[in-house]
């Protein structure tokens, strides 16, 4: 693993499935965040302290390819990376496999743009681009 990458395994839960029991299209983008998240936190911040910092991220645009469904209690692979970065933003991009048949399940890209606590664009801080 690189530092502009991360790997996150976790299991489909019961609330994230529709009637036919697959998992709900809307929760890929939570598991996303999940994703993004977990790459913050093994770069050395979690997004709470970022938060105590004055500094946020805010989804600006997603888009996701589905290519088979994920099921209740599956467990799932989700690779997360870094694709791009300039001085206020950061472009993800994520792949969501079956863990057992290593079948791809979904492609996916973000972007992320910081922002101050009005909502106002600001610059990336230093403390945070050296550690993504």
């Amino acid at each position: 693993m690189n530092a502009g990458e991360c790997w996150l395994r976790l299991r489909v839960r019961y609330v994230e499935c529709d009637a036919m029991g697959y998992v709900h299209h809307s929760h890929y983008l939570t598991y996303f965040e999940m994703g993004r998240t977990e790459l913050l936190r093994r770069g050395g911040i979690s997004y709470r302290e970022l938060e105590t910092r004055g500094f946020f991220f805010v989804v600006v645009k997603i888009s996701a390819s589905y290519k088979r469904p994920a099921r209740y209690d599956d467990e799932l692979e989700l690779l997360t990376r870094i694709t791009n970065q300039t001085r206020v933003r950061i472009d993800h991009g994520y792949a969501l496999y079956h863990a057992d048949s290593r079948r791809l399940l979904c492609e996916a890209a973000s972007t992320i743009a910081c922002v101050d606590r009005d909502g106002k664009v600001v610059a990336i801080p230093d403390f945070l681009r050296s550690g993504i």
